[in-house]
């Protein structure tokens, strides 16, 4: 075998060109988000930052869009996994609503990208069946709860629910939360959650007002 041959056998052979490189720009695009936003870069720099062909993201993508959907179907893949597992272990669905905080504030080149359907492409099976699998225990869990409470719209009130979260997530990460919040996210996600389980005044008892200023 010619010299260049067996370059060519050992290229071919290396691990690199195939899974391995698809993470590295996995990881090269979480980055990306992280220093200058979902669509702050393109698959070029990408390339350059992960120091591959310029060619290489687009071989295993197809293009930007593709690669968005495949982080964001593994996003919804490790959202799922910790939020299963915030119920299994404490049978609280105010708990599953402090990991989706703890989730989105410790990742958040993710969590940049999940929410943004104009930059994926949404009907890719894998994502699909990622977001569902995720959605599962952010709903399942109310069906339970709503056994003692018949009157509840369980639908209503799992997105009121995941409303509450995922808002006092992005207030978090984008910093318009006033600084008497505190500093941690999981401590003020149940504060604030709770207020979900406070049980509303009894009919005919009324709200106190807010007092206004003098």
């Amino acid at each position: 075998m010619t010299r260049s041959g067996c370059y060519a056998a050992h290229v071919a052979h290396r691990p690199y060109h195939h899974g391995a490189l698809r993470e590295t720009l996995l990881q090269a695009a979480l980055g990306a988000i992280l220093e200058t936003g979902a669509t702050g870069w393109s698959l070029r720099d990408l390339a350059r930052r992960a120091g591959v062909s310029h060619a290489a993201p687009a071989h295993h993508f197809g293009d930007k869009r593709g690669l968005l959907t495949a982080l964001a179907t593994e996003g919804y893949r490790r959202l799922a996994a910790e939020l299963e597992e915030a119920w299994s272990d404490t049978a609280s669905f105010l708990e599953v609503g402090v990991a989706y905080v703890r989730f989105a504030t410790s990742n958040r080149s993710h969590f940049a990208v999940m929410y943004r359907p104009e930059l994926l492409h949404t009907d890719d099976p894998l994502l699909l069946e990622a977001r569902a699998r995720s959605a599962r225990p952010l709903f399942g869990p109310l069906e339970e709860l709503a056994k003692d409470s018949p009157a509840w719209n369980t639908g209503d009130a799992a997105i009121a629910a995941w409303s509450l979260v995922h808002g006092l997530a992005t207030l978090w990460l984008n910093g318009n939360l006033p600084p008497a919040v505190g500093a941690d996210p999981e401590a003020t996600a149940r504060r604030v959650a709770a207020y979900l389980f406070t049980p509303l005044p009894r009919p005919g008892v009324a709200l106190t007002p807010p007092r206004g200023p003098r």
